[in-house]
């Protein structure tokens, strides 16, 4: 019986290899090569969380930065001594040091036990699905076997992050090319139910929006005046606001109440409500959390799979920040 357990394993790690070879990822990648893997990362996270909140948003919005530029493959790690690679876009100034943080301390704890074997991009992405448990958002299993990029620059990053002040064609189009449907790009907004803005990327719906209106008319004016008290004129640049005013630390559907309620930060944000197309999935999800958190899911593990390199393609990074050569 010995024998014959033993020639299923076999047969089971070559099924493995082997369906990775073919470009796609799988929840189950690393089963025989570092099979714990993911608690791994979730304890790296957890502790980093325990010493600041900012590790929640941060970690979040890095992994959708990732993806959107390159595709999943940890290009926005990179540090380049030049100044020039993608983290160093202007778009990207503003990712917090935390999501980095617990990207390397996880990749150090993973290699601690399985070296060269797993990439920063799936630790990323792994960490991604971590910070949301943390916030109170849903579980899901992350696919692997993302092999990290070997490209990250700077100047490959305009046009392709959505700016605050898009509508809903400049949106839907930026994440078609992804393979998002509006539908999902819906749910991924989402994650605006954490994290903060700078006030320089919403002044204008306060101060400017047109000259007969210089307070965007789609904010609730209550709001509004909040946000003139919190952002005044000419006010620190450093100066952050929380992007959900109501429950900012914790991961709910509270974000789609909120635009229901003009009380979006964004144009961005509040186009997903005032434009009829897309009105009716954010009533939804605003009445219905367990549907926002099933799309968010599905969105979520369809985003984990843009641009992905594997098989020969890229590389097993040994340390996130630096190419091995």
């Amino acid at each position: 019986m010995e024998r014959w357990g033993g020639l299923y394993v076999l047969i089971l790690a070559i099924i493995v290899i082997l369906g990775g070879a073919d470009g796609q990822l799988q929840e189950n990648f690393y089963a025989f090569t570092c099979p714990n893997v993911e608690f791994i990362v979730q304890q790296a996270v957890a502790t980093k969380f325990s010493q600041t909140f900012v590790t929640i948003p941060a970690t979040l919005r890095l992994f959708f930065h990732d993806c959107f530029v390159e595709g999943c493959d940890a290009s926005v790690m990179i540090a380049s001594p030049d100044g020039d690679a993608e983290k160093d876009f202007k778009d990207n100034l503003s990712l917090a040091g935390d999501g980095f943080d617990t990207v390397v301390r996880a990749k150090e704890a993973v290699e601690a036990l399985c070296p060269g074997v797993v990439s920063c991009a799936d630790i990323l992405a792994i960490a991604a699905r971590d910070v949301v448990v943390l916030a109170g958002g849903p579980s899901y299993n992350v696919e692997l076997g993302r092999r990290d990029g070997l490209i990250s620059k700077a100047s490959r990053v305009a046009g392709n992050l959505p700016e605050p002040n898009f509508n809903l064609i400049q949106l839907n189009t930026m994440f078609a090319r992804h393979n998002l449907s509006q539908f999902d790009m819906i749910a991924l907004s989402g994650a605006h139910t954490l994290g903060f803005s700078h006030c320089d990327r919403f002044a204008n719906r306060i101060y400017s929006f047109t000259p007969s209106n210089p307070v965007d008319p789609s904010l609730d004016p209550e709001y509004a005046k909040q946000l003139m008290g919190m952002c005044p004129q000419n006010v620190d640049p450093s100066i952050a606001i929380n992007m959900d005013p109501v429950t900012p630390r914790t991961f709910d559907n509270e974000y789609y109440k909120n635009l229901v309620g003009g009380k979006g930060l964004f144009t961005s944000d509040q186009v997903l409500f005032t434009d009829e197309s897309s009105q009716g999935t954010v009533n939804d999800f605003a009445n219905n959390g367990f549907d926002f958190n099933g799309a968010f899911v599905t969105a979520m593990r369809k985003l984990g799979r843009v641009g992905v390199k594997t098989g020969d393609k890229g590389e097993i990074r040994l340390d996130c920040s630096r190419f091995n050569s």
